[in-house]
Order: structure tokens, then C-alpha cells, then sequence
């Protein structure tokens, strides 16, 4: 960040009073500019014993498999939110169910949120983001081609879920991947 977004002038990179951390601030306009963890929103989109996937169209991890999710926007709860991904990304009409995982991801600063979900009805279709979605049921999942780790975690989590008969919130963090030399 170069200029303040509420007043034009150039910011600083320095740690303001009270605060523990440096961030931008303006000495024009004395505003603080917080840049904060974007959070990500989504669900497992379940209709009987599948589950619904999305293709992405979209870098990154373009042709890789991913459950509907994406950015939260204001003025929207996360359940909010991970029906309107689901709805962009699958043409898919969901009701939300409980919160099932939540993964800290600190090195991109993001903060992934997944529900369990119901489809209401099998109309769905892929979305601008999306090369195809669709319902796979647990021996078809696309393991070596998924986008994400916190998918993969999630759908490990999920399936061994299922199989002791009951749905625990999981917690969990990803941490970078190690350099490869």
C-alpha cells in the first residue's frame, strides 16, 4: 500500500500507538489501514450419499476439483455467503447446515470456512467459475486432483465422519509447504 485510500496521501509502514504490529497509516488524515485474514466460505454439498464438486475454472489450481467456496463479502453471515458461492460456482440451491470445519491458513492470510449442506434439488450446472460440477459419491472422489489442502482435509474428515456415524466440528490449521530443493 502506497496511498491512503481515504484521503489520497502517501502512508507510512509504522506501529501506531497502542498497537503491537506495524501497519499503514496516513499522517495526512491519521487513518490506520488494517489489512486482516480474507475468509472463505463454503459448504459440502450433500444429496443422499454424494457430495457435489467443482471443477475450477479459475487460477488458482485451474482444473482441479473443489468444494463451493470463495471469498466471504460484507454485509453477509458466513452461511450467507457459502450459499451464494454455492449458487455462482454450481447454479445450486443449498440449505445450510451446521459449521463442519474451519482452517487457519496464516502464510496466504486466509481463514477457511466450510457448512455442511443440503442440495434441494438436483438443478445445478457450472458457474462462470466453474468447467463442470458434479455429485460423486465417496469411492469416485477425484483424491490426487483436488485444489486444496483444506478441501482434502475436510472431505478425509467428513467421510471418516460418516463412517463412525457422527458429524464433529473440526478445527485445524495449514501450514506452508516445505520448499522443495
Amino acid at each position: 500500500m502506497k496511498f491512503c485510500s481515504n484521503c489520497g496521501n502517501a502512508v507510512v509502514l509504522k506501529v501506531p500507538a497502542g498497537d503491537t504490529l506495524p501497519r499503514h497509516v496516513c499522517e495526512a488524515c491519521s487513518t490506520i489501514h488494517y489489512q486482516n485474514p480474507k475468509m472463505i466460505v463454503g459448504c459440502i454439498a450433500e444429496w443422499e450419499d454424494r457430495i457435489l464438486l467443482c471443477r475450477r475454472a479459475i487460477e488458482p489450481r485451474h482444473g482441479l476439483w473443489t468444494v463451493p467456496a470463495g471469498f466471504m463479502e460484507n454485509g453477509e453471515t458466513t452461511a450467507q455467503g457459502a450459499a451464494r458461492e454455492t449458487l455462482e460456482e454450481a447454479n445450486a440451491r443449498v440449505e445450510i447446515g451446521p459449521l463442519y470445519a474451519m482452517y487457519n491458513i496464516p502464510h496466504i492470510n486466509q481463514v477457511y470456512i466450510l457448512f455442511r449442506a443440503r442440495l434441494l434439488d438436483l438443478d445445478f450446472s457450472a458457474g462462470s467459475e466453474s468447467l463442470e460440477v458434479r455429485l460423486f459419491d465417496e469411492a469416485d472422489i477425484p483424491w490426487e486432483q483436488l485444489a486444496f489442502a483444506t478441501v482434502r482435509n475436510t472431505l478425509t474428515h467428513y467421510y471418516a465422519d460418516r463412517q463412525a456415524g457422527e458429524y464433529r466440528f473440526h478445527l485445524g490449521t495449514i501450514e506452508r509447504a516445505p520448499a522443495k530443493n
